[in-house]
Formats: structure tokens, sequence, C-alpha cells
């Protein structure tokens, strides 16, 4: 389904445009609105689609078991859930938008969005043929241990505090809502009222950062010289993981076009550590997805959030350092 925004890109690009696939400009300008469309139409179904899902539903008893005791297993139903969805973290935006907006709790949220630009199937493919399957679950399972941990860190700061007023003010009003949701259910025109409305409110105060915030990112993707990293990371020093990840944050990419960069990166001698911990910073931690997360979140959280993502790349690359020469002594 989601092939449909790369062909509109091809279209409008190569074809109408006549730009080439092989020119910086030409590879910018597809990546650019590709993933521009494709986050419009994230906001636009997801949004109404969640909001649709509020107003016909009481979601109280959901929210009640997260909340109490099976709070720990919401944050791996969080990152579960984060996994096994194909967005990139700004596509992903949407969904912590809309779950933020019904009242779950922010931290499994934010498991969520921490998970979801890392992880998903068709980068474990991807990464089992390319590193073998030993080192992908171990990657799986720090991706997921990320998404954990973050989660219960956040609930634990309050995080829910530290969001913009409108979403903190969804988020409240939200916990506030099961009482007068079962006196009277809504019907149909009356949801779809409602969604409608949700929809305009978020996606008018976002829709022009989703232009700056990948419009930055396919600039730097498009004009990024070759051959740097592995010239000035490949030795294994200490150092080179947390200049890796730092590296990365100007960058934007999704998980599964991150892969053959990866690859590259590897075959040409750039430590497995190094490169998980540039990717993962390129994936999940990049200027363009805090610009839209500036939207829903505080300065103090999104500096918090920016400095955990940082700590926990900088330790896995550090780990999967150590991994690749213990597999090498072998």
């Amino acid at each position: 389904m989601l092939e449909i925004f790369t062909l509109f890109a091809d279209w409008l690009v190569y074809d109408l445009l006549g730009l080439s696939a092989a020119t910086k400009l030409g590879d910018a300008l597809h990546f650019f609105v590709e993933d521009t469309t494709k986050i419009f139409a994230l906001l636009v179904v997801m949004i109404y689609l969640i909001a649709l899902l509020r107003a016909s539903m009481n979601i109280e008893s959901v929210r009640a078991w997260l909340v109490g005791k099976n709070r720990i297993l919401g944050y791996f139903m969080g990152a579960g859930f984060g996994a096994v969805t194909p967005f990139c973290s700004c596509s992903s935006i949407p969904l912590f938008l809309g779950f933020t907006s019904a009242g779950i709790p922010v931290g499994i949220t934010m498991s969520f969005l921490l998970t979801s630009p890392l992880i998903n199937e068709v980068a474990i493919v991807l990464l089992g043929s390319l590193l073998g399957w030993k080192f992908t679950l171990i990657y799986v399972g720090v991706g997921i241990g990320v998404g954990v941990l973050g989660g219960l860190f956040l609930d634990l700061i309050r995080a829910e505090k530290m969001l913009q007023p409108f979403a903190a003010k969804a988020y409240a009003e939200a916990k506030q809502a099961d009482v007068k949701a079962e006196v009277r259910r809504l019907n149909m025109a009356e949801r779809h009222q409602f969604a409608k409305d949700e929809l305009i409110d978020i996606f008018s105060r976002v829709w022009k950062w989703v232009i700056v915030g990948v419009g930055l990112g396919a600039a730097l993707h498009g004009f990024v010289p070759e051959g740097w990293f592995e010239q000035h990371l490949g030795q294994g020093q200490w150092w080179s993981v947390p200049a890796a990840v730092l590296l990365g944050i100007p960058l934007y990419s999704n998980a599964t076009g991150v892969i053959p960069v990866m690859e590259s990166l590897i075959t040409k001698g750039l430590p497995v550590g190094t490169t998980l911990a540039f990717c993962m910073s390129t994936v999940a931690a990049s200027f363009p997805e805090f610009i839209l997360l500036k939207q829903v979140m505080q300065w103090k959280l999104l500096v918090i959030l920016f400095c955990l993502l940082l700590f926990a790349f900088t330790l896995v690359g550090w780990i999967f350092n150590g991994i690749g020469l213990l597999f090498l002594a072998t």
C-alpha cells in the first residue's frame, strides 16, 4: 500500500519534472515528495480513525487496564506495536497524537514512539541476511528494551506534564471523559463530526512542520558526501560511537531505507556497533522528527527524550562493537 507514494514520487519527479534519480537534486526531491505525501496521508487517516474510535466506544476499561497492574505489560505492548508498524519516526507521530488524545498513558505511548522507527519486518529480514540471526535477535531485543525502559522512565518523571498545552489538555480531558461517554452514545453523524473537528485541529497545527522537517531531511539525504563516514569512523575507537550518533542526527531515513546504507558501511569496514549507532540515530533521533515532536512536546521533554536516545544508541553501539570483537575472536 505504501508503494503508491513511491510511484507518485517517481511520476512527479522523474517523469513529469524529468529529473534523474542519479542526481542529488532528483534523489532529494523524490525523498521529499514521497515522505511528505506519505506523512500527510497518515496524518489524515490515522487522526480521523482514532478520533472516530474514541467517539464510538468507551476506552476507559482499556485505559484502566493499562494504568493499573498491567502497566509493565502495557510498555511491552506499546513497544511491540511499534515494532510491527512500518512507520518512520515522523510517520509515527500521528499515532502518538491519537494515543495521547485517547488518554493512553504517556509512557506506553512513548514506548511505541521509541520502538516504531527502529524495528519493522523488512528491517528484520534484511538484517538477518546481512548480519545473521544472532545479531538480528539481539537488535530486536535491544529495540524493544529501549522502548520499554524509555516508557517506564518517562512515566516516572510524569512526562504528561511536559506536553504542549493542547496535547496535555486533550490527554486530561480523555481521562475524565468516560463518565460522560456512558450517558449517551453518539450517533454516526456526531462521531464523524467529532473526528473531523479533531483532524482539522491537529492537522492545522503540524502540517507546516512536516514540510520543514522532511525538507531538511531530504536536503541532507541527497547531498551528504559518500565515503566520509567509513573514512573517519572506521577504526573502532570508543569515541567513534558517540560521534556516529551525533553525525546521524542531521540526517533522516526510515528503518527500511537505512538498511542499504548500513550494508554499505559494514562492507567498507565500519564496525557493526558504530554502524548501528549511526543508523539508529538517523532513523529515530533526526532533526525532522524533533521539529515535529516540538509541536506536541515542551522543550524540557524534548531535551530529556533527546538525551535518552543518545545514551541508548551510544550504549548499543559499544555493546555491538564488543560483540563483534568476540565473534571475530572465535
